[in-house]
């Protein structure tokens, strides 16, 4: 199946280069890491979503570590929360696809 969206196009051919360029190497985990608050309901939403998948990740409250919350800033240029930080490739918002993109989920 094709998608529309060119994002999504291009965190899946870069998946399959990195399958490809993995074959014969012991898997490694991807770290996953939510930056999130506890009273932001899409925030909880992706994170029941990630348990459901059985994907580990660190869960980073910005509300209360002002260090993280600028790092998050500086990385993307956002404010808004959830924040998913997918081995290196931001993901902004509840965004299922572009995380099953990236955690080869679909």
């Amino acid at each position: 199946m094709e998608s529309t969206d060119p994002e999504l196009d291009r965190i899946r051919m870069l998946k399959m280069m990195q399958m490809r360029s993995d074959i014969g190497q012991k898997e490694t985990k991807i770290k996953v890491q939510v930056y999130s608050t506890n009273s932001c309901p899409y925030c909880h939403l992706a994170k029941q979503y990630l348990k459901q998948k059985n994907v580990e990740f660190e869960e980073i409250d910005v509300a209360s570590d002002p260090k993280s919350a600028q790092f998050m800033f500086s990385s993307t240029g956002q404010m808004g929360v959830p924040q998913i930080n997918i081995g290196g490739n931001w993901v902004i918002g509840f965004d299922r696809a572009k995380i099953d993109a990236l955690l080869s989920l679909d």
